[in-house]
């Protein structure tokens, strides 16, 4: 049980700093100072985790967490891909829009 807690903090934790740097891209539409390549290695890390939760999934009698935490996981590729697409969209801006 709480290898599946921990797991899914984790997950929460990575998660929430990517709201914040979407919209700062959609705000600014500056990308400067992003890494391309570290939001590729990040996004492999979560597709690695996804498989690994589809070739193993949870024991019938694991908690309702268990069951979750492959879509935490697809929830931070998404928000990572987003991220991601946004700085391909800006990368050419050369200054930030004032807030």
């Amino acid at each position: 049980m709480t290898g599946w807690l921990f797991e899914a903090l984790m997950l929460l934790a990575f998660g929430v700093s990517w709201p914040a740097s979407i919209a700062k891209s959609l705000r600014t539409r500056f990308v400067r100072g992003k890494s391309p390549m570290f939001m590729a290695i990040v996004m492999s890390g979560y597709i690695c985790g996804i498989i690994h939760k589809v070739f193993n999934p949870p024991a019938a009698d694991a908690g309702l967490l268990a069951r979750y935490v492959l879509w935490l996981y697809v929830m931070d590729l998404l928000l990572v891909s987003t991220d991601l697409t946004l700085y391909i969209l800006f990368r050419k801006n050369s200054a930030p829009r004032s807030a």
